[in-house]
């Protein structure tokens, strides 16, 4: 039986800006969104009294907390403690499954001992951050993913949760449907319909019906609400894409001013490829216009690049082809990303960066 554990840093970017200032400690904190059209990235728990929660624009945020303050975005601090926390990790197992810069997964089965059980690592792991780091962080400790996953959010802030492998039904049973991974508002209001409310009536419903609401993937929801997950920690994750976005404080209205923008960004996504030794085949632009309307749209190269100028070109065709459609237009955030990326494509693949950007081979653009 595996031993998993899943570790959530509590309001981490947040929780970094009030260790490093101790003027901010227990007060509301935003980070982000001070800004007239500014969003927040995220808020300390002070601040989610008050129902302000990340993603949320800076203007919502402080009218709900006029008291909050707001503290710009320091990334590059945010990854530098990320490093310390991952090293931490790595004492315990090689077995770790990074999902952002503050959340992971650990497989410690190895390390479980008769004298040093999956609880007694959980409590090293989470008290050796405090000593580190000084942070507080959520662990949840399980026999697979899914149970670590819920038992970590199940008590946050500072939360220390372990699920039994004989408890798993006493802990699944109550929660409601909302907490298991890939019930959304739709589906949960479907459930609701159906006079199902809670983790135990979901495992307790007729496969027939949970078909009949959703396809296979109701079996799936039940075979969840279960504790049912065989999925293994992987400690090496595939980067899917890269991008770089900015939010404006006055709306772009010509082309020739965000043209130096793509430019811009698609420097830092080529940067960002070559540091990682990846190359990418499709490029893709952003962009959300006054009325809050957000659209993408994408193009696939012939081969694979490392190039900001071909991105950069890439994404500007983008931008004009859409732009041709419309007498005037109003931007307020513009983003570029590529996707499709490989470490090491056949090098009859990788574009000859001299030349001129290729015509796409496939038009992957949505809503």
């Amino acid at each position: 039986m595996r031993a998993i554990i899943h570790v959530d840093m509590d309001a981490f970017f947040a929780s970094v800006e009030q260790h490093d200032d101790p003027a901010l400690r227990g007060r509301p904190v935003m980070v982000g969104g001070g800004s007239h059209r500014g969003v927040v990235a995220a808020a300390s728990y002070e601040a989610r009294q008050f129902g302000v929660r990340s993603a949320m624009p800076g203007a919502v945020a402080r009218r709900l907390c006029p008291q909050g303050v707001f503290v710009k975005s320091r990334f590059a601090r945010y990854r530098e403690v990320s490093a310390e926390i991952f090293t931490i990790f790595r004492r315990y197992t090689d077995l770790v499954e990074g999902l952002s810069l503050d959340e992971a997964f650990l497989d410690v089965s190895e390390a479980v001992r008769p004298e040093r059980g999956l609880e007694q690592i959980g409590r090293a792991i989470k008290r050796d951050i405090g000593r580190v780091c000084g942070l507080t962080a959520s662990v949840g400790m399980a026999h697979n993913k899914l149970l670590a996953k819920l038992a970590s959010d199940y008590d946050k802030p500072d939360g220390f949760t372990l699920v039994r492998f004989e408890d798993t039904r006493r802990f699944l049973d109550p929660l409601p449907i909302r907490r298991l991974p890939g019930i959304g508002p739709r589906s949960a209001d479907k459930l609701h319909d159906a006079g199902i409310y809670t983790l135990g009536q979901l495992r307790r419903t007729p496969s027939e019906l949970l078909f009949e609401l959703f396809g296979a993937t109701g079996l799936e929801f039940a075979r969840r609400a279960a504790g049912k997950d065989e999925r293994p920690v992987k400690s090496t994750r595939v980067r899917r894409s890269i991008s770089q976005e900015n939010t404006f404080s006055q709306d772009h209205t010509s082309l020739a001013s965000l043209r130096p923008v793509l430019q811009a960004q698609s420097e830092q996504v080529a940067e960002t490829l070559v540091r990682k030794q990846l190359y990418a085949r499709t490029v893709t632009l952003k962009l959300r216009s006054s009325r809050f309307s957000t659209l993408t749209r994408s193009l696939s190269l012939n081969g694979y690049t490392q190039s900001a100028d071909r991105i950069s070109a890439t994404a500007f065709e983008l931008l004009e082809n859409w732009a041709e459609w419309r007498s005037g237009f109003a931007v307020r955030l513009l983003g570029v990303g590529v996707s499709g990326l490989e470490a090491q494509p056949a090098l009859e693949t990788i574009l000859d960066e001299n030349q001129g950007c290729n015509q796409p081979s496939a038009d992957g653009g949505g809503h």
